[in-house]
């Protein structure tokens, strides 16, 4: 069997990680999605929240877990047999540092990166880019799960 982790920090989780999870899941056998803890950024979300957002935009794909981990993805990776990292690439400046990011991975332990380029209709998107346009009162429903559109639109009411 091979398992694979999409990591990111998913604040929100968008259409076009979705895009890269789907596709991922039908190419291995197990699909980690890995939800990064990273205290020093300030996030939209809580990992909870993140964490409960994949897990209901996953359900329909069965080989699909949903975790979170702190420190470095190598560990991640070692500690929960996960043989290769999947990777969305949405523009040529991504791959310069998406393969930096590849290359000192695979100098630390055996777990190869597998990029995967995203769908031409999400190659602009990112999740910053949406909770700004959100912020702004942009219509970004085409961009995140409904689920995830409403959460936003309660967040940035309460702000």
């Amino acid at each position: 069997m091979t398992k694979v982790v999409c990591p990111g920090s998913f604040d929100p989780v968008t259409n076009g990680h979705l895009d890269i999870v789907g596709r991922a899941s039908r190419l291995f056998d197990e699909v980690v999605v890995a939800v990064l803890v990273n205290e020093k950024k300030s996030s939209l979300f809580s990992i909870d929240e993140r964490i409960d957002m994949l897990g209901r935009a996953t359900t329909e794909l069965p080989n699909v877990t949903v975790a979170s981990f702190t420190g470095l993805l190598v560990d991640f990776c070692t500690e929960n047999d996960v043989s290769a990292i999947v990777k969305g690439l949405r523009a040529v400046s991504d791959f310069d540092y998406e393969l930096q990011m590849a290359q000192m991975n695979s100098s630390l332990t055996d777990v190869d990166t597998i990029f995967i380029p995203t769908s031409p209709e999400y190659s602009y998107l990112a999740s910053s880019l949406v909770k700004e346009v959100a912020k702004g009162g942009g219509d970004v429903s085409r961009l995140v799960p409904d689920f995830v559109l409403e959460q936003m639109t309660q967040r940035f009411a309460e702000s």
